[in-house]
C-alpha cells in the first residue's frame, strides 16, 4: 500500500502506546522518545516519514562563512527539502531557545509535510495551530534561536538524550501518549501485530464490558 493508505491505517486503528508494547516485545525496548516531547494541543497525532535534522548550540554568529557560521546554519535548507507525508524532526541541542515557530509550520505546510517533532521548544503558537499542522515539543517559549543555535547537518542518522536513534525514513506516530519510533527495517512486522493486538483488544473490551473478570479474559486472549 502507498504510504497515504499506510499513515491512514495507522490514524484510524492504532495509537503510540499499541505500537510501543509490540516493539518492547519484540525486544525494541528504546523506541518512545523523551516523555516531554509532547503534542502543542490535546488530541494532535503526528503520523509520517522520519527527516531527520541535527542541532547544536552556538554563541553569536559570524557573517560571511557559509553555512556553519550563518545564522541557523542548515535550517531552512532542512526545512526547504521537506517531501510529502515526512515529518521534520531534531535534536542535538540544549531546552533553551525555540526549535519551531509559526513560518516554518506555513512552509512545512505548503509542502505538504507530516507536521514536525522538535527536542526543545516552538514559539508562534497561535499561528502554529492555526495551520492545523501536528506539532510536538517540550512547548511554548519564545527565545529565538538565531543567536543560540543552528542545523548542522540534515537527512542523517540522530539520537536522542534517551538513546533513541531515528534514521531517514523511520516511521514517526505521535498522539496524546508520546511519540514513538518505528524502523523502517522492522515496520511491517510492527504493524501486523500492532493491527492483530488492536483487533484483539476491541474483542476484550467487548468482553470486559459485559461482565468478563481481567483474570479471565487475560487467560483466555493473553491481552491486558
Amino acid at each position: 500500500m502507498t504510504d497515504s493508505e499506510l499513515f491512514g491505517i495507522m490514524r484510524e486503528e492504532l495509537f503510540t502506546a499499541l505500537c510501543g508494547d509490540v516493539m518492547d516485545a519484540m525486544g525494541r525496548t528504546c523506541q518512545f522518545l523523551p516523555p516531554w516531547i509532547r503534542p502543542l494541543k490535546e488530541g494532535m497525532v503526528i503520523v509520517g516519514r522520519a527527516m531527520p535534522v541535527l542541532e547544536a548550540d552556538c554563541y553569536g554568529t559570524r557573517v560571511g562563512h557559509k553555512d556553519r557560521d550563518e545564522p541557523f546554519g542548515l535550517i531552512f535548507e532542512a526545512l526547504d527539502s521537506l517531501e510529502e507525508g515526512e515529518v521534520y524532526i531534531c535534536t542535538g541541542s540544549s531546552p533553551s531557545y525555540a526549535l519551531w515557530g509559526g513560518l516554518m509550520t506555513m512552509r512545512a505546510s505548503y509542502l505538504k509535510a507530516a507536521g514536525a517533532v522538535v527536542d526543545g521548544y516552538s514559539r508562534d503558537t497561535s499561528q502554529v495551530l492555526e495551520q492545523c499542522l501536528p506539532v510536538f515539543s517540550r512547548g511554548s517559549y519564545a527565545q529565538d534561536q538565531g543567536q543560540r543555535g543552528r542545523a548542522v547537518d540534515y537527512r542523517c542518522p540522530i539520537r536522542f538524550t534517551n538513546g533513541v536513534v531515528v534514521e531517514p525514513g523511520d516511521l514517526v506516530f505521535g498522539d496524546d501518549g508520546g511519540v514513538v519510533i518505528i524502523p523502517r527495517s522492522v515496520e511491517n512486522e510492527v504493524l501486523e501485530r500492532a493491527l492483530e493486538k488492536s483487533r484483539g483488544e476491541d474483542l476484550v473490551a467487548r468482553e470486559i464490558f459485559e461482565g468478563m473478570s481481567t483474570v479471565e479474559a487475560f487467560k483466555k486472549y493473553g491481552i491486558m
